[in-house]
């Protein structure tokens, strides 16, 4: 599916072209995920940009608090900001969108899960209805397992979301503390998703996986530290959702050019390329391949067979 034309606007770093070429965005934070100029428009005033590498969740939720968000406050703000996000999916070419929606957000109408997801799908039909938009449920690592099966249980009466995420600080709860939220999403047959291995370490890893029963990872990259987790992702199918530029400004990685997306792909693992918060690293999905590959991480051919996976 157009392997030709996204392999010609890499060679000629066309990002207009490129971003006319179906991709998938799998890892992206919705009220962080949207069109900056689309939300500059909407506030009639310019947002900061983050210009230098942070180092940790909490800086990075620092800026976001003081720069980002006291714009988009309330249920109104939450609208916009999600709007913003399929605005940005589809300028971009994204025709899959896996958008995460924190499960405490239906507190925005009066704890309605109803409402929130009645909100949701008007916003896609109006503004995305060619993405093929799949909501996954997001859960805050640093609340307490009771509490987020609190919030969780309104929206197991609908058959809407179908993947879920445990994000926020990686280091605040050990895994097994979410073990009993995550076999009540398995049973509702929700796809199993988490982040781990962007700050710790390639063990965490595994220990997540096979505590949480995850078939994919959000991000994953410091599974290049273990041959053995890197053997152990592979023969399990696990697939990796990468988001370089992130990495990159968090400190995760030196640079671009040797981030370690090479050597997981180069390991058999399923890896794609994703966003992550466009608001903050200002990079679509397109800009992130074209980042890829004029640092020489990979040719245009491998970078096509990366965004297949995303597609699959």
């Amino acid at each position: 599916m157009y392997t030709r034309q996204f392999i010609k606007a890499l060679e000629d770093k066309d990002i207009k072209k490129l971003r006319k070429i179906p991709k998938s965005d799998l890892h992206n934070h919705a009220i962080l995920g949207g069109n900056l100029d689309y939300i500059e428009k909407w506030l009639g005033r310019k947002i900061p940009r983050l210009t230098k590498r942070i180092t940790s969740i909490e800086e990075m939720e620092d800026w976001v608090s003081k720069n980002y968000l006291p714009y988009v406050q309330g249920t109104s703000g939450f609208e916009k900001a999600i709007e913003a996000a399929f605005v940005q999916a589809k300028m971009d070419g994204v025709i899959k969108l896996e958008m995460s929606i924190d499960v405490y957000f239906r507190h925005f109408y009066n704890g309605s899960a109803k409402q929130l997801i009645k909100t949701l799908k008007k916003l896609h039909q109006k503004y995305a209805p060619e993405v093929n938009f799949i909501p996954e449920l997001g859960f805050n690592r640093s609340v307490s397992e009771d509490l987020l099966i609190e919030w969780f249980e309104p929206y197991l009466d609908f058959d809407y979301f179908k993947s879920v995420d445990l994000y926020g600080d990686e280091l605040a709860q050990p895994a097994k503390n979410f073990k009993r939220l995550y076999q009540m999403a398995k049973s509702k047959g929700l796809k199993l998703k988490a982040h781990v291995g962007e700050f710790g370490n390639a063990d965490s890893i595994q220990e997540t996986v096979e505590i949480l029963e995850l078939n994919e990872v959000q991000h994953g990259i410091t599974a290049v530290k273990s041959k053995s987790v890197m053997s152990f992702l592979q023969k399990n199918n696990i697939q990796l959702n990468i988001c370089p530029t992130s990495n990159y400004m968090l400190n995760r990685v030196d640079s671009i050019k040797k981030h370690p997306i090479r050597k997981l792909f180069d390991s058999g693992i399923k890896v794609t390329v994703n966003t992550d918060d466009v608001i903050v690293f200002q990079n679509g999905v397109s800009e992130e391949f074209l980042l890829l590959y004029e640092h020489g991480v990979f040719s245009a051919e491998e970078l096509n067979i990366i965004r297949m996976n995303g597609l699959i």
